[in-house]
Order: structure tokens, then sequence, then C-alpha cells
């Protein structure tokens, strides 16, 4: 790789325009300590000593852009309930336009409870709503996302599906025609409800477990050959430009008309991989939308996944130290 000025680079972030829709949720925390077994049933006793409430799903994404500089708008549903207004005030404290955060009646919003005790995870409750959106809501969703283009067009629109129902298959269609439309990048982390719905975008970003149930294909070694045809099968179907599979401790694989590589990971003291793949879709987004260069944008990536992994629940990617990484490893 050719020397880069990282710094200008990350200055660069700041005057990109970013787009996020998605499945958002809250990613709830209960802290406390376990000593002792339950008399009542054989599960452990955990002390409460905190609750903690952070951003998940589609709206982890929209804080890692955030925190990278990139002006940040979160395209989604949520319920009109406490949950979402809790969401919302969260969002709007890190500087993300939520005006295009729908409330409605027919919805709740994601919650995801986790009790946790010594930094390990004792349980996890889901309150959510996984059905697919109303014909009413989608429509108004695909106003909205074309005023917003006509006002004030993002430079980049990130489309997170984590199986919650806000992204439909019309939704993605239309919106995928409308950033064709308007010369809007487009980068997808999919799930398998939809996984090959996402035809013509720019970067299609599953990891290698997604690939497999989207595909429904067996991958018995992860090397160039057998990723290079997991990237073929995927072009047939969705005519994307670029794929770039996250293969967890073995790193990322990228693949375009003219290259394709796996980048391994660099050591790190991994504590959690929760939120992993949606800081990666968030740097990769960022770092292509700003060089067109797919190597750079997968070699930071990468390096950007393994630093929230040291993390402990889902964090953003803390740009400072981001920048130091890329500095260190990448000249």
């Amino acid at each position: 790789m050719s020397t880069v000025d990282f710094n200008a680079l990350f200055e660069q972030f700041n005057r990109l325009k970013v787009a996020i829709v998605g499945d958002v949720m809250l990613d709830t925390y209960w802290w406390g300590n376990t000593d002792r077994i339950s008399p009542e049933a054989p599960v452990p006793v955990v002390s409460l000593q905190k609750k903690e409430m952070r951003v998940g799903g589609a709206a982890n994404v929209a804080l890692n852009t955030s925190s990278l500089g990139a002006s940040t708008t979160i395209i989604s549903i949520i319920g009109d309930d406490a949950d979402g207004i809790a969401l919302t005030a969260l969002l709007n404290g890190h500087g993300i336009n939520t005006t295009m955060l729908l409330s409605s009646k027919e919805r709740i919003t994601t919650n995801k409870m986790r009790v946790m005790s010594r930094n390990q995870q004792m349980m996890r409750l889901d309150a959510e709503i996984t059905t697919d959106i109303s014909a009413a809501l989608e429509l108004e969703m695909i106003k909205s996302v074309r005023t917003l283009f006509e006002t004030n067009c993002p430079d980049v629109l990130i489309f997170e599906d984590y199986n919650k129902g806000v992204l439909t298959t019309h939704l993605i269609e239309q919106l995928i025609a409308l950033c064709k439309e308007f010369g809007v990048v487009t980068t997808v982390d999919p799930k398998r409800n939809n996984f090959l719905a996402f035809k013509g975008v720019d970067i299609f970003k599953p990891n290698l477990k997604e690939v497999k149930e989207g595909l429904n294909v067996l991958v018995d070694k992860v090397d160039l050959n057998t990723l290079d045809k997991i990237h073929t099968a995927l072009h047939q179907v969705l005519e994307h430009q670029i794929s770039l599979i996250t293969l967890s401790e073995k790193g990322v694989f990228y693949q375009t008309q003219n290259e394709a590589k796996i980048i391994p990971t660099h050591v790190r003291n991994i504590a959690d991989v929760s939120g992993a793949g949606d800081t990666v879709i968030a740097v990769a987004s960022l770092v292509y939308t700003a060089t067109k260069n797919m190597h750079l944008a997968a070699e930071m990536a990468n390096i950007a996944g393994g630093l929230v992994c040291e993390e402990v629940g889902t964090a953003a990617i803390i740009k400072a130290l981001f920048l130091k990484e890329c500095n260190s490893l990448l000249q």
C-alpha cells in the first residue's frame, strides 16, 4: 500500500454526509455481582448495581460514523413508547440527526436487555416486533428519503438489516433506485431474510456465517479460491460491485472487479464481539466513499472491528485511538 496521509483522510470524514437506514434498537445493560445460586431455582442471583442504555443495531452504525466526524442521519421506525424516547435522546446526544426517525403506534422499539456480571453476559431479554412494517409506513419512509436526497443529499447510504421488519424487499428496491438516481454510494450489512434483495449495491458486507446461510453453501476451508467462488455466486444474483466478507478471527476478505485479498486480523485482547460488524460497515463505507480505494477501506475496517472488540458491549470506535492505530499498523 502506498503511503496514506491518515490525518488528512480523517479530516475528510468531517465533510462526508451519511444516511443509515435499517433496524434501530436500544441496548440495555443491567450490571451487578454474582456470588450465590438462587434457592428457588438453579440460576445465579445477580445483585444489580447500575443500569446503562446504549444504542444498537443501525443506531450503532450511526454512532460510529458520527464518532468519526461524518454528518449522520438515521432513518428508521421506532415505537411510540418510552424506549423510543430514550433511544432518540441518546442519538441526539451524539449529534445524530433523528428527524427521519419515525414513531409508530403499530410498533414497539426493539430493546435488548442484557444482565451482566463480571463482564459476562448472564441473560438476555428481547422486546421486539419482527414482522414487516406496513405499506403505509413503507411509503412514508420512501417519501422521507426522497425529500432528504432533494434537500441535503448524502454521499453514502448504509443499509443495516437486523431482520426486525424495517427493511422490506420493496423498500430496499425503491431506496437503491433512489441512490442510483442521485449518485449516492450504497453499502449493505445484510441478514438472512433479505440477503439477496440488495441488487445493484456498491458494497455487500456479510459475515461468513451469513454467507453460508444466505447462499445455503458449505464452506470447508477459508481461502482465496473458496471466497472467490462465493463472490461469484453473490455477484450472479446481486450484480453488486464489491464483496466485503468478515471472517471472524481470520480477518476480512474483499473482492472487486480487479483484485481480491484476505486481510488477517491484528492481535487483540477480545472482550466482546457485539457491534463489531456495525463498526466494520461504518468504517468501510466512509473510507470507500472518501477514497474509492477498497483495499484501504478493508484494511481500516479490519483494524476498527478489532478495536471495538476490546470493549464490553456495543461501543463506537474512538477516533483518536483509531487514527493512532492506522498510522502505526498501515504505514
